[in-house]
């Protein structure tokens, strides 16, 4: 191909400048030769930058875009290359389209700066015409009904699962803990210590009470699921259950 030797246009964008290149030279749209087509994109945006013109950020992203594809291109397994000239392909056939179309509508309106059109009163039916199936009907009222209720403030039975669940100390639970270990046996399946649980708030109690006891060395817990156990270490309390637990 022969070296770009045309004075330097202005062109709307990237799209504008490609259609001209793949004009000029002849170049098949539709099986771009995407090596030349980056060399004379690329000498064309050099040339640009070496007049000191300006050159918008989106020629410089299709030039990579370019380079890009010419790379990949060049790998063993190149249909990734294919699948970027085809959508590159398109977007230049879909700008072509657009383009054509309005130099047409151009041409159709010279001469005319503007269209004026008389008001004319538009006669509007407010029959409403449209059939909806009950199902529809319902999930709409539902719909509108749930809207309405989100701005009311919740009702006090909305509360009442929370305001009467018991809420188990940590505290409570280690002295309970330690004493069912003293009574019934140094050790025991760390099981068995959720067995009596009555509500969320005694799991995460009881759970939390082994943890303390373990960190001051009053048990230790060994072993792995389901055979875990739990050892009390010192039937000495001492002090510890005078500490406070939230």
């Amino acid at each position: 191909m022969e070296e770009i030797s045309y004075k330097l246009e202005v062109f709307e964008g990237p799209m504008d400048l490609l259609l001209h290149l793949i004009s000029k030279h002849k170049l098949n749209i539709y099986d771009i030769p995407i090596f030349t087509l980056v060399e004379q994109y690329t000498d064309y945006v050099k040339r640009m930058q070496e007049e000191d013109m300006y050159v918008a950020s989106a020629f410089l992203e299709m030039a990579a875009r370019l380079v890009y594809i010419k790379t990949v291109s060049l790998l063993p397994v190149y249909e990734e290359a294919e699948e970027l000239k085809k959508e590159l392909t398109g977007e230049l056939l879909e700008y072509r389209d657009c383009r054509l179309m309005a130099e047409k509508l151009s041409h159709q309106t010279e001469g005319f700066d503007r269209f004026v059109r008389e008001p004319t009163e538009i006669e509007a039916d407010p029959t409403y015409t449209r059939l909806h199936e009950p199902s529809e009907l319902l999930r709409a009222y539902m719909s509108a009904v749930g809207k309405r209720l989100r701005k009311l403030p919740p009702p006090v039975e909305a509360f009442r699962g929370i305001v009467a669940t018991k809420i188990v100390s940590v505290e409570s639970k280690i002295k309970s803990i330690y004493y069912t270990l003293k009574r019934k046996g140094k050790k025991q399946r760390f099981r068995s210590l959720f067995a009596d649980a009555q509500s969320r708030s005694d799991l995460v109690a009881t759970f939390l009470a082994v943890l303390e006891l373990a960190k001051a060395k009053k048990l230790r817990v060994q072993g792995d699921g389901d055979t875990t156990d739990v050892e009390l270490l010192t039937e000495d309390f001492g002090d510890f259950g005078s500490k406070e637990w939230g």
